[in-house]
């Protein structure tokens, strides 16, 4: 006997800031017919799945965060994970969305029915579901990226991503190496040398590290964001602003970059003692075209006795040891991967099919690519958050969500008005619009820059994560609907309806 399917007028895949987001903005319009599919145990995406000594945030926590939900209490400029996260689950009891949410249960499938004008979902429990809308919040930092080594099956240690710490594993005393630079490694790095007998380093690219400008909130600080929210909106535009300055530099004029890089190397200068570890972590590219990071305690962290950077290539991994390039061979207890994520791969293949059952990551010919980063041709009525170039390296993603939310939105009520079946996105003004953001981002210091980073694609060589210019613009772009751009479908037997437009 065929499953009954349940159905919904729209999906969510996920329940980090996007998936939240949009559920609360529905809520808020008063549309209650939604369901949020979330793989892990409870809310927060990223902000629950990394836990790593250090996690924090590095743009301050009073932008990132919900315009609409405002939090007076930050006990830091730059808040750390747990705060984050429980941050997020407030915001989820706030605004009720607990029973919207199916927490343990990842969305498996997704395929576009196009005589229903419906999305079929399947989800790991195996249940079936309907929705006329889905949106994908998965975000890009969602699905560790693993470097190809040779022999690492045979390695006896502990081995962990640092998505996937391993809490229980005691470092004490240990002989550990870590693999990778980036933006996660720069803030558990300093914890594992800490603790451990000895710290190998193991250094493909050094990454540009500034100051973190980061303090507790004062008192006085958290009680008049509590009695004057405007005090603290104030704030929130103050920093908004400084934040988005940065992005001359990064597209505009490359060259006003040479202010932070003598910034930088005074860093070096001033937090390490030992000129050939100078040497080693200072970078031969343009800053701003890899991720500029900030901390205050690596490069003491690296300066130390039982620190070691070593930035000979691995041949490959033994039992018990790392072996380099140059065959010197150094024992370890346990590896932990501090290698980022597959930021280019937002999707993974075989989860999302449109129109006559084509894999979204296989229209994907040089990458990921939508309209506006949200929709994307063939596949109608999906709309993703922190889509392909809605990635910044300046400012606030929450701006961006919040931005493509308003997006979505106006799209449902264009649907309602008119009643439409579908919306899709039509290819010609896709191919444009993408046209435009490869020419923008062809001069900016992500191309220009000297350096591979998770910015381009590894094939194509193409921008495909970033957004490259203000903000502000991406926000007019997409406070209104632009039904031209799009193929729309009359014949809808059951139009989306909230009680906002109704």
């Amino acid at each position: 006997m065929t499953q009954s399917a349940e159905h919904h007028k729209i999906a969510i895949i996920g329940s980090g800031f996007s998936g939240l987001g949009m559920a609360i903005k529905l809520k808020q319009t008063g549309e209650h017919d939604f369901v949020v599919f979330e793989k892990e145990g409870g809310v927060g995406g990223t902000w629950r799945v990394n836990h790593y000594p250090g996690c924090a945030c590095d743009v301050p926590s009073h932008l990132y965060s919900f315009s609409f939900a405002s939090n007076p209490t930050w006990s830091r400029m730059f808040s750390p994970q747990p705060e984050i996260k429980k941050y997020l689950e407030h915001c989820a009891d706030k605004f009720k969305l607990t029973p919207h949410i199916r927490l343990n249960n990842a969305v498996t499938s997704a395929r576009w029915d196009e005589s229903n004008a419906l999305w079929h979902i399947t989800d790991q429990q195996g249940k079936q579901h309907t929705a006329t809308m889905l949106v994908a919040g998965t975000g890009g930092l969602s699905t560790p990226s693993y470097p190809s080594l040779k022999g690492v099956e045979s390695f006896k240690g502990a081995i962990f991503h640092s998505q996937n710490w391993n809490h229980g594993f005691d470092l004490t005393g240990k002989r550990v190496a870590v693999i990778g630079t980036g933006a996660s490694a720069i803030q558990f790095v300093p914890h594992v040398q800490k603790q451990v007998k000895h710290l190998d380093l193991y250094q493909r690219t050094p990454p540009w590290v500034m100051s973190k400008p980061d303090r507790a909130m004062s008192w006085t600080e958290r009680n008049l964001f509590k009695r004057f929210p405007a005090a603290q909106n104030a704030l929130r535009k103050s920093i908004y602003w400084m934040l988005e300055s940065r992005v001359l530099g990064f597209t505009v004029n490359p060259r006003l970059m040479v202010i932070a890089k003598r910034w930088a190397l005074n860093h070096i200068r001033t937090q390490i003692s030992d000129p050939e570890l100078r040497k080693k972590v200072t970078p031969d590219y343009t800053i701003g075209c890899k991720r500029i990071l900030m901390s205050d305690d690596y490069y003491p962290a690296l300066d130390q006795p039982n620190a070691d950077v070593i930035t000979t290539g691995i041949q490959e991994i033994k039992a018990n040891s790392i072996v380099t390039i140059d065959g010197e061979e150094r024992k370890v207890d346990a590896i932990i991967y501090g290698t980022g994520f597959a930021a280019t791969s937002p999707i993974p293949k075989g989860i999302i099919f449109g129109q006559n059952g084509v894999d979204l990551v296989d229209s994907w010919k040089e990458g990921p690519e939508a309209y506006k980063g949200t929709t994307v041709s063939g596949f109608p009525n999906l709309f993703m958050l922190m889509g392909p170039n809605t990635g910044l390296g300046h400012n606030s993603m929450v701006y961006m969500i919040e931005s493509q939310i308003t997006y979505v939105l106006e799209a449902m009520k264009k649907m309602h008005k008119d009643k439409l079946a579908y919306v899709d996105v039509l290819p010609e003004a896709q191919a444009r619009y993408n046209e435009v953001i490869q020419n923008k981002t062809s001069g900016s210091v992500w191309n220009s820059g000297g350096c591979q980073s998770w910015y381009l694609h590894p094939e194509s060589g193409k921008n495909v994560t970033l957004w490259p210019d203000f903000t502000w613009k991406f926000r007019l772009q997409t406070r209104q609907f632009d039904s031209k751009a799009y193929h729309l479908e009359y014949s809808a037997t059951t139009p989306i309806t909230t009680e906002a437009t109704a």
